[in-house]
């Protein structure tokens, strides 16, 4: 005997055209991340970037495509009070530093460029991890998008909220969690077989038994 089985429901998988083994390329846009005290997620959102005055690449913003360098920021700091922003990069023009001492590690800016960029796994002896890490020069050419991570989901939605006022955009979406252009909206539909209101722009829908 035939056993029948049904399923409803998809998942979104949403392409990655470049990987953080990949080098980035002069001119692109790039989806980076930051991760940063909580405190300052509203000003940084209102305000902007405020760049650091040294660090591994000397003056800039601290920046990664990966994800999981983000979320160890800041050191030593309880995850409750942290933020870790999505963020749109203009890279401009890119030098890659891929060693120790190398003769424009911190300098790279007064050399005409715009980012530096660590590759993983480049044995550089102060990124013990050997993930990527990027250091934009202007803070301008860095736009924050979304709050990746944040385990207080109310102050989640409040940053979100905040940041599409920033950006001219009208809201967030209660189904999908994006937001919606100004003057525009999701249309829900509802699903063909369990009947619940879906936005067509939802990452997974699934029927429930």
């Amino acid at each position: 005997m035939e056993e029948t089985i049904t399923f409803s429901g998809w998942e979104a998988i949403e392409e990655q055209t470049l990987t953080t083994n990949e080098e980035p390329k002069s001119g692109h846009t790039y989806t980076m991340y930051h991760g940063t005290y909580l405190r300052s997620a509203n000003t940084i959102i209102s305000k902007g970037f405020l760049p650091s005055k040294d660090g591994l690449l000397g003056a800039g913003v601290y920046v990664s495509r990966n994800i999981d360098k983000a979320k160890c920021y800041p050191l030593q700091t309880d995850v409750k009070n942290k933020v870790v922003f999505k963020l749109k990069v203009r890279a401009g023009k890119v030098k890659k530093i891929d060693c120790d001492n190398h003769p424009m590690q911190k300098t790279w800016h007064q050399n005409g460029y715009d980012c530096a960029w660590v590759p993983p796994k480049c044995n550089i002896s102060s990124i013990k991890s050997g993930r990527e890490e990027d250091c934009v020069w202007d803070p301008k050419r860095i736009t924050v998008v979304d709050v990746a991570c944040c385990v207080d989901d109310d102050k989640r939605k409040e940053l979100r909220k905040l940041i599409h006022r920033m950006d001219g955009t009208d809201d967030v979406c209660s189904r999908c969690n994006q937001n919606k252009p100004a003057g525009r909206r999701h249309d829900f539909q509802r699903c063909w077989n369990c009947g619940k209101k879906i936005c067509p722009f939802q990452r997974k829908h699934e029927c429930k038994p």
